[in-house]
């Protein structure tokens, strides 16, 4: 298995839902042909340096997996043929990568994530925890702030 990293630039006019379809199949034909998915990373709307099938912007992503020549030539073949992929290049990162370091980086990618999504504030959910009151206490250069903004409004 080698270390493969592709980057695809897919038309600008697709929307979320249209782009999604495209993203699956690739995902299956890496499994299908015994690959290991490692990252997608969706770069989002890009301007192109000139102009691509008539489109001037494009919808980047970057594939980071792990598989064969055999799968490299697989994904080659639907970018050629899927109209919806304007560009795309695949360049050989590592030619013998260790797999289980791979997937345990994965793994605490994953949890990283999670931990994100949960964030936790003395023991609680932050959505549980209790609103810190506001100090009704103005400091000075808010209180001249207000006055110069009244008397300018007072003048005009």
């Amino acid at each position: 298995m080698r270390r493969y990293e592709t980057i695809v630039i897919i038309d600008p006019d697709l929307t979320e839902e249209q782009r999604t379809p495209l993203f699956d199949r690739i995902e299956g034909i890496i499994s299908e042909n015994g690959g290991l998915l490692i990252k997608n990373d969706q770069w989002g709307l890009k301007k192109l340096a000139y102009e691509v099938k008539k489109k001037a912007r494009g919808f980047y992503a970057r594939l980071d997996y792990g598989g064969t020549g055999a799968l490299v030539n697989e994904l080659e073949r639907m970018f050629r043929i899927d109209d919806r992929v304007l560009k795309y290049m695949t360049v050989l990162q590592d030619p013998k990568p260790d797999v289980e370091k791979i997937r345990q980086e994965m793994a605490q990618a994953q949890l990283k994530a999670e931990q994100k999504a949960e964030p936790v504030v003395e023991g609680t959910i932050a959505a549980e925890a209790e609103p810190q009151p506001q100090s009704s206490e103005t400091s000075e250069g808010e209180q001249e702030f207000t006055e110069t903004a009244k008397n300018t409004e007072e003048q005009a």
